[in-house]
């Protein structure tokens, strides 16, 4: 099985990715606004989860439902 966005595209490691919803990050005051690119996704052992480093937030892990492939 393989990592898929929220459109049904396969994701791969190094894809860049495009938030479709805001998110709260939890245990910090910041919100990753909807339309927020994100480069180089790694994939995790879950298929509905990646590891990203967002602009002001480093070692997220994000679910792929949030996500659409840039």
């Amino acid at each position: 099985m393989t990592a898929k966005d929220s459109n049904g595209n396969a994701l791969s490691d190094g894809d860049t990715v495009t938030l479709i919803k805001d998110l709260k990050v939890k245990g910090t005051s910041v919100t990753l606004k909807r339309g927020t690119t994100i480069k180089n996704i790694r994939l995790t052992d879950d298929d509905e989860e990646v590891e990203c480093n967002a602009e002001k937030v480093k070692g997220l892990v994000l679910k792929t439902c949030f996500l659409k492939k840039a």
